[in-house]
């Protein structure tokens, strides 16, 4: 699949600008479905903990295909996006996993580390343990807003190393970040308050929580109450993962400079009225054989929601991730 075989992205009409397709998209979640997952455990080196959702289709046997999903900043095995695209997949006959970060989800009080945007060894390690979980068969990744730059940036790791492993048949990330940077500077507009407020609130207690949990935890100084996302990163985000400084941070785990070393077949998109991530971003990307990239109008952070098409219904988004998978696993992309 091409970024021209795309069917273009019209909006709903009620929802058109990035702000209402990003708030609708967060707060309309959907009906939700019963949870009824495997839970894994994945022990990291560091002694951290990871968490694998494993929602297995009936009939599901060795050979067939799976999928990771893992979420967004302060999202987790049931962010509204991750819930419906593993339904939609274990329709289609597919094992998907979905992944809680360091913290997130059924993870809390078991890392004392953070999660963040550079976490490349995490995405790995997830993977690892699905496909072992699975046994001769193939899989694919879907990285989601920070996940997306942490699977581009070890997409890029393992093309650089020489290292492709032979289960992994494609990827897809959306809306990532792939320059901090610029996705700092973004925040820090005076229409984008809400979500840097709403971000650093949702972090901050987090933080608090884990050194409870955990006395030898990484702590911030004494008096410590950010108000940004920004100043977040810089007083703690960074000094706890070992960046020298928030600069560092940035600049080893902003995904654009791995994209040129990628093999795995990869599809990016987003959009250009996305009010997180400036589409400036993708713009000086590398031609790269195996990544395509797809920059739509309209669709906001993670939004996509369209009027009529010949979709099974209106999340534009989901079905380009499922038809992008689809293609590299050979599953039937439309169940109903």
């Amino acid at each position: 699949m091409s970024a021209a075989e795309l069917p273009p992205f019209n909006p709903h009409p009620l929802l058109r600008g990035g702000h209402r397709q990003t708030l609708f998209a967060y707060f309309i979640r959907g009906q939700a479905a019963r949870y009824s997952a495997t839970c894994h455990r994945v022990d990291l080196p560091d002694g951290d903990v990871l968490m694998l959702h494993d929602d297995c289709p009936p009939g599901w046997g060795p050979g067939s295909p799976f999928v990771l999903l893992m979420h967004g900043l302060g999202g987790c095995h049931g962010s509204a996006y991750i819930e419906r695209i593993a339904r939609k997949l274990t329709t289609c006959g597919v094992r998907t996993f979905r992944l809680d970060h360091r913290g997130a989800g059924a993870g809390v009080k078991l890392s004392k580390h953070p999660y963040h945007a550079g976490r490349s060894e995490d995405v790995r390690e997830a993977f690892h343990a699905a496909s072992r979980l699975c046994p001769g068969s193939l899989g694919g990744l879907a990285g989601f807003s920070l996940s997306g730059n942490m699977l581009l940036k070890m997409l890029g790791e393992n093309g650089r190393r020489g290292y492709s492993p032979e289960y992994l048949a494609c990827a897809i990330a959306v809306n990532p970040p792939i320059d901090l940077g610029l996705c700092s500077d973004a925040l820090r507009r005076s229409s984008n308050r809400y979500y840097d407020r709403y971000f650093t609130k949702l972090l901050v207690p987090q933080v608090r929580e884990r050194i409870e949990t955990f006395p030898d935890a990484p702590r911030p100084a004494d008096g410590w109450s950010p108000e940004t996302l920004r100043e977040f990163d810089k007083t703690y985000t960074a000094p706890a993962s070992g960046f020298s400084s928030l600069q560092d941070y940035y600049d080893q785990s902003s995904g654009n400079q791995f994209v040129e070393s990628i093999e795995t077949p990869t599809f990016i998109l987003t959009g250009r009225d996305d009010p997180l991530i400036p589409a400036s971003s993708f713009d000086q990307l590398p031609t790269v054989p195996s990544v395509t990239v797809h920059i739509a109008e309209y669709g906001g952070h993670l939004g996509y929601v369209s009027g009529k098409t010949s979709d099974p219904d209106r999340r534009w988004m989901d079905w380009r991730v499922i038809n992008w998978l689809a293609t590299h696993l050979r599953f039937p992309p439309k169940q109903s």
